[in-house]
């Protein structure tokens, strides 16, 4: 993602290219990219520009979130996998700061999400949920955020609450499916940038949403283009639906 947001920002006129920032002890520290040393300081490389783009780890994006916020500049954060104490060091720091978050910021995925939420408006409780998602080998967070979002949406929109009724896979004699029930699968191999598919299966008909993403350079321009958006915005949290202006 670093490179992918660094080609982005290389092929957009409007925006220039402050710092690239990896963490101590990584062998992509002290080497250069199109003339910018990448390094480690945090506090130099955020002074350094007017909003820091961030898909790391939580713990990286805390320490980036906190320089951000005593040096009063805008973040975009696509890091997932957030326990619910970083989230709350998210809503604190948003007081002080613009920071636009989402769990993917593709555009054909923020789609997604609105087709999903329409759907369900109109499909109803007639209709069961399963949500499939499928990643390369090396994510470390299951499911995806984006498949957490994506089942977010669709609970909201039924009236349920995902935490009482979300399905993390399925083994051995698990009974009939609650009506409620909105299902997660999960596949990890290989290289797959990122595939999802919201399914709505009825009686005699299936309704299925997907996104299928082939480049990283997809989130990176969502990204870029959500940077973009935060300049001259109020201290707040914002997500890609304020982006593209689907509230």
């Amino acid at each position: 993602m670093g490179r992918a947001l660094i080609d982005g920002v290389l092929g957009d006129a409007s925006l220039a290219l402050a710092a690239a920032l990896d963490a101590r002890g990584s062998p992509a520290v002290g080497t250069r990219v199109e003339g910018i040393e990448v390094g480690s300081d945090i506090g130099k490389a955020v002074a350094s520009g007017d909003v820091l783009i961030d898909f790391t780890r939580p713990e990286g994006t805390i320490a980036h979130l906190e320089a951000c916020a005593r040096l009063g500049k805008s973040m975009v954060i696509g890091t997932t996998g957030f326990p619910e104490s970083l989230t709350k060091a998210v809503l604190r720091a948003a007081r002080k700061i613009p920071i636009a978050m989402s769990p993917n910021f593709a555009v054909g995925v923020n789609a997604v999400f609105k087709l999903a939420e329409v759907a369900a408006g109109i499909l109803g409780d007639d209709f069961d949920v399963e949500i499939i998602e499928a990643h390369h080998r090396h994510k470390v967070d299951a499911p995806s955020g984006t498949a957490l979002r994506m089942g977010e949406v669709v609970a909201q929109a039924l009236g349920r609450d995902l935490r009482q009724c979300a399905v993390y896979g399925r083994e051995g004699q698990t009974g009939a499916r609650s009506r409620d029930a909105i299902g997660f699968a999960t596949v990890r191999g290989g290289d797959i940038v990122g595939d999802h598919t919201v399914l709505f299966a009825g009686d005699g008909e299936r309704v299925e949403i997907t996104h299928k993403a082939s480049s990283r350079l997809t989130f990176a321009r969502g990204a870029l283009r959500a940077a973009g958006w935060l300049k001259g915005r109020p201290a707040g949290l914002y997500d890609m639906q304020d982006v593209l202006g689907l509230r």
